[in-house]
């Protein structure tokens, strides 16, 4: 092994490889859970819904500028429609719900939207039948402007022998037309509150399906999507309106309650007793 003396030993330049002197990196950093500076406020549902309390989320504590309920506003939840109403036949519409006001611990959201699930749209789509789909903007009586997309099948008619039952274009044209013409009478007629309440039952897709009888018979025909492009200018009494008592409830004064003193033998005065 060959020994090399001091001042002809390689050096170091200097400068480089600061590190060396310092322990590891991040060695002193304590790791902070995040969820210990969150808090959780309640998810509110419209009046629309019969479960009203659907849930909760989390929002980091007010610090300095960045205030807690401002961040909640405009947040987007997607809920089951069979957790919302408590009925497990309408488990593949997804309803979405957006947090407008923030009051105390509770989050209160109008409807934002709703879609379908991805396995409820698969199973609807078969061989040897034509599907047929439609879209359509509309504005409801309160302002909201939202897109409806309409999707329905055709089905074979009373004793069809023949294996598929494939519409022309021609026919479709004219379904196509009928949908568009029956979306926008329906949700143009009405307030958002109304529309949501006639999306639950699907009711526009009856309609539809009663009016093209005529031109082909249809089946599984839904509002299989509904999208929010704009709302009106934000109002607190109308959202109030849409939830109901949801609100915070005024706190009733204490005024107490009357007792009848007489009734009770133990608080009649001792006619004996020197007063």
């Amino acid at each position: 092994r060959l020994f090399l003396p001091v001042h002809q030993r390689p050096r170091m330049a200097v400068g480089k490889n600061k590190r060396l002197s310092k322990g590891k990196k991040g060695k002193g950093k304590k790791i902070i859970d995040p969820f210990t500076k969150k808090e959780w406020y309640d998810i509110k549902a419209p009046g629309n819904f019969s479960v009203r309390n659907c849930g909760k989320t989390p929002v980091t504590r007010t610090t300095g500028t960045k205030i807690a309920s401002e961040m909640l506003k405009g947040r987007v939840f997607e809920l089951c429609l069979a957790d919302l109403n408590k009925d497990e036949d309408q488990h593949y519409r997804k309803i979405k719900l957006q947090c407008e006001e923030v009051q105390g611990h509770s989050c209160l959201t109008q409807f934002y939207g709703m879609s379908f699930t991805t396995d409820k749209l698969r199973s609807m789509v078969k061989k040897w039948q034509t599907l047929i789909e439609a879209f359509v903007d509309v504005k409801t009586q309160d302002g909201y402007v939202m897109r409806l997309f309409c999707i329905g099948f055709t089905k074979k008619r009373m004793n069809q022998l023949k294996k598929t039952c494939y519409a022309n274009t021609a026919q479709q044209k004219q379904i196509r037309k009928k949908m568009r013409e029956i979306m926008t009478r329906e949700s143009t007629s009405c307030e958002l509150k109304e529309l949501v309440n006639k999306f639950i039952p699907e009711v526009i897709g009856k309609e539809i399906e009663k009016a093209c009888q005529g031109v082909y018979p249809m089946q599984n025909v839904y509002i299989r999507k509904v999208k929010m492009l704009k709302k009106p200018k934000f109002d607190v009494t109308k959202l109030l309106e849409a939830h109901g008592d949801s609100g915070a409830a005024p706190v009733a004064a204490d005024t107490g309650m009357k007792v009848d003193t007489a009734a009770d033998p133990a608080n009649l005065p001792d006619r004996g007793a020197v007063l």
